[in-house]
């Protein structure tokens, strides 16, 4: 088998299946871009000296960091080689987190569990072959990025998120297959704590301000 994120193209491939058409045919949903909006948004005031309208735009917080301090060579290629796993990640990990919101009130639609297996399995051979041309081209590195942002963008374990829409069983097969290539459904994302996942989330907040 080629050396690529298995587990990445499965929880990509189930989240994306509520994007497919009530007709049962996939549609090609584009890739959003991983940059944050600039206005949060704008309201209108009257100036009470003038009795002016006004209008006061908002602007989404920016973070600022320091450059980044490298204490040799290999250290220095580290971050660049994260940087391009973000960047190629980041926008997949956002579909999914934005699909997901969707996900649940969608599956509410249907009235018995039986439909609602019956709907997964119809799906899967097509978004197989969706998706899985992209999720080739993904390095067993961005693979495990994949992982890690989509815990960061909806706060919860890949794990978690197959457990929920196929069950514990299979959700454990897809975990102990992961393993194989080094990759673990469970990965958490632990930034405060974590000096890689801090590296990444600095990597994150620049990528999505549009600075890096």
């Amino acid at each position: 088998m080629k050396r690529y994120a298995a587990i990445g193209w499965v929880v990509v491939m189930w989240m994306l299946s509520w994007q497919a058409h009530a007709d049962n045919v996939v549609s090609t949903q584009p890739v959003p871009s991983a940059l944050q909006k600039v206005f949060a948004g704008y309201y209108h005031f009257i100036e009470p000296s003038t009795g002016d309208t006004l209008a006061m735009l908002v602007f989404n917080p920016i973070t600022i960091y320091p450059n980044e301090r490298f204490r040799n060579k290999k250290e220095e290629q580290l971050y660049w080689k994260t940087v391009r796993d973000v960047k190629r990640t980041l926008p997949y990990a956002k579909l999914i987190s934005s699909t997901l919101l969707e996900t649940y009130e969608y599956i509410d639609t249907y009235q018995t569990q039986k439909q609602k297996q019956d709907y997964l399995k119809r799906f899967e051979k097509e978004l197989f072959n969706e998706y899985k041309p992209t999720m080739k081209k993904m390095t067993k590195s961005q693979g495990k990025m994949l992982i890690k942002l989509i815990n960061r963008e909806t706060n919860q374990s890949s794990y978690s998120i197959v457990k929920a829409f196929l069950g514990t069983f299979r959700a454990g097969f897809w975990q102990t297959f992961g393993k194989f290539f080094g990759v673990s459904l469970k990965m958490g994302y632990t930034p405060q704590k974590d000096k890689q996942d801090a590296m990444i989330e600095r990597i994150c907040v620049r990528v999505e301000q549009g600075t890096l």
